[in-house]
């Protein structure tokens, strides 16, 4: 039924420790497509007053010993979700037999069987479906596994830790024995059986240990395995240097299979990859490719200390692991490229999908207080908002005071489960600094609004800074708290000439600060980099914010300016009812940046790039779809018709190189990339776009013309688009950039050209993978056709979940998130969204997954 009392949520505040702890668990596995039988050998201790209650979901109970004594029914309760045992004694050892059916598993959670591979998922609770057992991060075990098969397919068995043993039985049957020393959770288990080829290294840590790099990848795809072991050994190195975190084990195992929910998990010492992310070469990956795979092959090898060798008490702490972890990679991938272009990424995100999030009904703080359905916690607010939140604390205490208190932190709890009060606690205890009103950043939700004013007293000499916070109430949290929040500025002179640079500590719910000394009035760059998640209300001019573009020592804050500055000319526009119109100095500022690109050509490009759709809608309680999607095109086709003969010769100043993935190429070709995106748009749009794809040699250059085709809606957009098919059509990957294109496509017929993909041999409707790469690009690439007044697009998206969720739940409530926000459009928008969500609300047997986001969502 899909009836709150019957959907019970979690809470943070009933959270109570176990009743029992596992001190070691022995599994067995007798793989079998239909019919796997499972064994687990439980040595468990009391650790306070209860029964023993053990998670399980899809199981089939064969037999139950306790202590060498097999229990009857009556002796044990078994519900749908669960195993009690009322009479456990203080310790003891319980041998657990259960059937599972891998191949029937669409969901992708616990283990499966897909494209002939047995693999596991088991964050948050998929270890469930495996075995009865405590299924929870605070309960740490010893793990060892034993893999047997008969089936010659499967040369590879692997699991975590260091293997023991491998031998063929009499009857044929192979048994692979694996042991993992160190304590962890069964979220962080791990199973792997396939064909598979290997790519194999060395990596000789910082103590002169030798560690074992494997990374194994379908048949055939061996070649383009290299640039993901470069990039584990650059990690590798790299915490080494920054953080003085070696690896603990002699083995890392990495295993790239198609199938699968998530971008990797970081099980310990066998990290299971969506295959987009191992596999690269210049023919298939774009310079995004390479750029994520290197960034998720960092983060899931980051996690081995923040995750696994101190984990969470409990999924409220999510954040603890996977805030921290991706600010880890964030520092890493900057370190390894362009800080800038990183810090512009990680902005976007932030902006778009989480600022959404905080004004929407799925609004929570980066430690949530309850949920439903644990998959639900994998959001934007505790990966990004929490990276942001980490981010704070290292620009509050400096980088060395971070770095102290992170070693703190992993030294005072190794080996545990704890919450994210122990991790700033050991930030507040190495540095010395107060972070008790830090800490509300973990308890509150939504987007603190600033806004800022300036007087200068010429007379005195003297700059007064006025800054005010206010976060709006949200759903379940209507008093909100002043935060600490960090904002840095820098101060520019008239002639853009910086005067000095300040870091402010906001406190109160209104505070002034006054610099004296200061000669001329100067111009406030204010929230540079970015130093906190928060909106920023101004009283910018369009003159001011050109010239901190123009001006400005960040890279960020120039690119701030920039964005800035495109969301006062659209927004006065709409308000007016007017054509926007570019100004003379804005021609001016282009065309300096075209015929003398800054150094960091990446930059350029982005600074000559219009804000996308969801950027400028976040501005609006009420967002104007065609009026926003308006004045997009119109300035694109102004910009572009001005600065034509600039936007060339830039382009043919920017020499043809053979492919490499370096800072310095990869921007090359983004400015390229960009100047041919703006070329399109003009009456020689078909023969640049024409020019640019027959002279490729690599994915991104390919990409770029047919993307440029793409949004130019050129007449040959579609002929490059199936000659792009028939070239790639052997490639899954490569087919999903295909995918890709087809959903973003302007015109009407986009709906029956995404069905015909579905038709497509490669496609399928079990794999991830797949449908992300039509539906999510479709419902987040193309507000044209997605935020259609008809509602089309909408109800799209909504069939898609309807049929999605009894196959793949998890998948089915992440697809669904774009539908959620129908309070911020117009009364009709509003409507058909209300009936679609009415409509899946209604749906027999819905999922917890999505019956939580719907419910929320609803009035």
């Amino acid at each position: 039924m899909n009836d709150t009392l019957h959907r019970q949520p979690k809470r943070l505040a009933d959270y109570q420790p176990p009743c029992f702890t596992i001190r070691t668990i022995d599994l067995t596995f007798e793989l079998a497509a239909t019919a796997t039988r499972v064994t687990s050998i439980l040595r468990f201790k009391r650790n306070m007053p209860g029964n023993m209650v053990l998670d399980g979901q899809q199981l089939i109970l064969e037999s139950i010993t306790l202590n060498g004594e097999t229990l009857t029914a009556g002796q044990y309760e078994l519900t749908a979700d669960s195993l009690t045992l009322s009479n456990a004694p203080d310790e003891g050892e319980l041998e657990i037999v259960t059937l599972i059916n891998p191949a029937q598993n669409t969901a992708l959670e616990g283990l499966y069987l897909a494209d002939g591979v047995y693999c596991t998922q088991c964050e948050a609770e998929g270890f469930r479906r495996i075995t009865y057992y405590p299924d929870r991060p605070d309960v740490l075990a010893i793990f060892s596994t034993t893999i047997i098969t008969d089936n010659h397919a499967l040369p590879f068995l692997l699991s975590n830790g260091n293997k023991i043993s491998e031998q063929t039985l009499s009857d044929g049957r192979r048994v692979v024995r694996w042991e993992d020393p160190f304590p962890k959770p069964a979220y962080l288990f791990a199973l792997v059986a396939g064909d598979f080829d290997c790519l194999s290294d060395n990596f000789v840590t910082a103590s002169g240990r030798s560690v074992l790099l494997e990374c194994y990848v379908q048949k055939g795809d061996l070649p383009r395995t290299e640039f993901a072991m470069a990039s584990l050994k650059r990690a590798m190195r790299w915490d080494e240097t920054r953080f003085g975190l070696e690896y603990d084990l002699d083995r890392y195992m990495v295993v790239a299979v198609d199938f699968f929910n998530m971008g990797a998990m970081e099980n310990k010492g066998l990290n299971v990859f969506n295959s987009k992310f191992v596999l690269a070469d210049a023919q298939s990956a774009t310079d995004l490719d390479y750029f994520n795979i290197e960034s998720i092959i960092g983060h899931e090898y980051f996690h081995n200390w923040t995750g696994n060798r101190v984990t969470c008490r409990d999924w409220f702490q999510l954040s603890l692991k996977e805030g921290l972890t991706v600010f880890r990679d964030q520092e890493f991938s900057a370190d390894m490229g362009s800080p800038t272009l990183n810090r512009i990424d990680a902005v976007k995100v932030m902006r778009t999908a989480q600022f959404a999030e905080d004004a929407s009904p799925m609004a929570h703080p980066i430690r949530p207080e309850q949920v439903i359905e644990m998959n639900n916690f994998y959001t934007v607010t505790v990966y990004d908002k929490g990276a942001e939140v980490i981010r704070m604390l290292q620009t509050i205490l400096g980088k060395a005071g971070f770095s102290a208190g992170l070693k703190l932190y992993l030294q005072r709890h190794d080996g545990q489960a704890v919450t994210c009060d122990d991790f700033v606690q050991a930030m507040q205890d190495a540095s010395g600094i107060d972070l008790t009103q830090f800490r509300r950043w973990y308890n509150q939700s939504g987007t603190p609004e600033l806004t800022v004013k300036q007087q200068y007293d010429a007379a005195n000499q003297q700059l007064t800074l006025d800054i005010s916070q206010f976060t709006p109430a949200s759903a379940e949290q209507a008093e909100k708290l002043p935060l600490l929040i960090p904002v840095r500025i820098e101060l520019l002179y008239q002639d853009g000439t910086p005067a000095r640079a300040e870091l402010l500590l906001l406190s109160e719910q209104q505070q002034q600060f006054k610099f004296d000394q200061i000669p001329q009035q100067p111009l406030v760059v204010w929230l540079e980099d970015f130093s906190a998640p928060v909106k920023l209300h101004t009283s910018y001019q369009t003159t001011d914010l050109l010239m901190i573009a123009s001006s400005a020592s960040n890279g960020l804050a120039r690119w701030d300016a920039m964005q800035q500055y495109w969301s006062l000319l659209i927004a006065e526009a709409i308000k007016q009812q007017q054509t926007p119109v570019l100004s003379a100095e804005l021609i001016a500022v282009f065309r300096g940046w075209l015929l003398q690109p800054l150094a960091d050509l990446a930059l350029t490009a982005e600074l000559l790039t219009l804000p996308d759709f969801d950027t400028l809608a976040g501005q609006y309680h009420e967002i104007p779809v065609a009026a926003l999607l308006q004045c997009l095109t119109l300035l694109q086709q102004q910009i572009a018709k001005s600065l034509q003969a600039d936007f060339a010769a830039c382009y043919q100043q920017i020499t043809r190189e053979s492919y490499q993935y370096s800072e310095q190429a990869v921007a090359k070709r983004a400015l390229k990339r960009r100047c041919l995106g703006y070329l399109a748009l003009t009456t020689e749009g078909e023969n640049w776009v024409a020019q640019h794809y027959q002279q490729a040699d690599n994915m991104t250059d390919r990409l770029a013309a047919l993307q440029s085709a793409q949004a130019a809606a050129l007449p040959s957009a579609a002929q490059l688009l199936e000659q792009f098919a028939q070239q790639y059509h052997a490639n899954v990957q490569v087919m999903d950039k295909y995918s890709n294109l087809v959903a973003v496509t302007l015109s009407d017929d986009v709906f029956s050209k995404m069905q015909q993909v579905t038709e497509r041999s490669w496609f399928s409707w079990k794999n991830p993978n797949r449908i992300r790469a039509l539906y999510s690009a479709f419902s987040q690439r193309n507000p044209q056709q997605f935020h259609r007044a008809d509602g089309k697009g909408y109800q799209l998206l909504a069939d898609v979940v309807s049929k999605l969720d009894p196959v793949n739940p998890q998948l089915a409530a992440r697809l669904l998130t774009p539908l959620l926000s129908w309070r911020r459009y117009d009364k009709a928008r509003q409507q058909q969204l209300i009936a679609m969500l009415s409509a899946l609300l209604a749906q027999p047997g819905l999922s917890d997954d999505v019956f939580e986001k719907v419910s929320k969502s609803l009035p």
